[in-house]
């Protein structure tokens, strides 16, 4: 069966014009437009108010660690937050130029780093931090 397509205008209901509806439809979208300001306000208003909180640092970054004997060849043997380890031992891997070229993600281990990374040869930048944390205490 062959179905015919709806016209995209609404039928009017009995007893109005379609001049009528019209004009109602119209005056909907501009009753809408008028109420929308007054919403934006609103949260504009109670974010003045709210006084800003400085942020704190976390305390554990800042905690002080103390670097295993095989850590310490890298970063040396004074506590540091294990922000600051990790930041060294970059610092180490950029001067000695061991990441792989092909794949900058991996870290090819030398003697030092190969004592702190459990005697594999080479290591992903993520795995590196997991096997830094167990010589930190």
């Amino acid at each position: 069966m062959a179905t015919a397509k709806k016209s995209p205008a609404a039928p009017a209901k009995k007893g109005t014009s379609a001049k009528t509806s019209a004009t109602a439809a119209a005056a909907k979208p501009a009753a809408k437009k008028a109420a929308a300001p007054a919403k934006e306000a609103a949260p504009k208003a109670a974010a003045a108010k709210k006084p800003a909180a400085a942020r704190k640092p976390n305390a554990a970054f800042m905690k002080e660690l103390t670097p295993s004997a095989e850590l310490a060849a890298v970063v040396g043997n004074k506590p540091l937050p294990r922000t600051e380890v990790t930041k060294k031992v970059w610092e180490y891997i950029k001067k000695a130029d061991l990441q792989a070229a092909d794949n900058r993600q991996m870290i090819n281990a030398d003697d030092k780093l190969k004592a702190v990374f459990g005697g594999k040869a080479q290591v992903s930048m993520f795995e590196m931090t997991k096997l830094i944390s167990n010589h930190l205490k």
